[in-house]
């Protein structure tokens, strides 16, 4: 193999779920694609990681020091859903039931991986309740243990506010879903955030 197409080959694989075959055959089309359009595509890509920033309220990916969301006089500023990434943000935006602010932690407590409270933006999050314009904190983090851990966590550091409303995502068996495979968490979740079913 040519060592250039190795080495493209190889910098492609480094992307999360990209194995080396998969590398292989985007580094071959991009040799099918016109130089033009593969000089534009690395310019964006180095410009996005160049002058990406992370909002300064909610540490949400942004253009600017604020992001869109934020800066929204439509969106509903009494609440506040706090999820770990990014991702998160976009797949709840995408059900287009939610009209409230967000807070992007930026990961979950994890010891194993040397992720510890500090390493994530809550101090950032408690700022901007203090501020006192927040009446709902909505927790929407996995059911991972490291996400429990995360969501124990700041639970306690929200004892502070004795008037904030805090509440969680509804957690349990998904659609389609069989008892059966489901592990106790999510079971003893389900069980928790039953909802009562109307008989009339």
């Amino acid at each position: 193999m040519s060592k250039l197409l190795d080495d493209a080959v190889g910098e492609l694989s480094r992307l999360p779920g990209i194995g080396r075959r998969t590398a292989l055959r985007l580094a071959l089309h991009m040799l099918r694609m016109e130089r033009e359009d593969v000089s534009r595509m690395t310019q964006v890509i180095d410009s996005f990681r160049n002058g990406i920033k992370y909002c300064s309220y909610c540490n949400n990916l942004s253009d600017e020091d604020i992001c869109p969301i934020c800066s929204d006089p439509s969106r509903d500023r009494s609440m506040v859903c706090v999820v770990e990434q990014v991702g998160d943000v976009l797949s709840i935006e995408n059900t287009r039931q939610y009209n409230g602010l967000y807070h992007v932690l930026g990961g979950v407590i994890s010891p194993m991986q040397g992720i510890a409270p500090s390493d994530l933006k809550i101090d950032l999050l408690l700022d901007n309740i203090a501020r006192g314009e927040i009446k709902e904190v909505i927790l929407a983090v996995s059911t991972t243990v490291e996400g429990e851990t995360t969501l124990f966590y700041i639970m306690r550091r929200l004892e502070q506010f004795p008037e904030l409303k805090v509440t969680t995502i509804a957690r349990g068996i998904g659609f389609g879903d069989e008892i059966e495979y489901a592990d106790e968490l999510t079971i003893a979740h389900a069980i928790h955030n039953r909802t009562q079913i109307s008989r009339q």
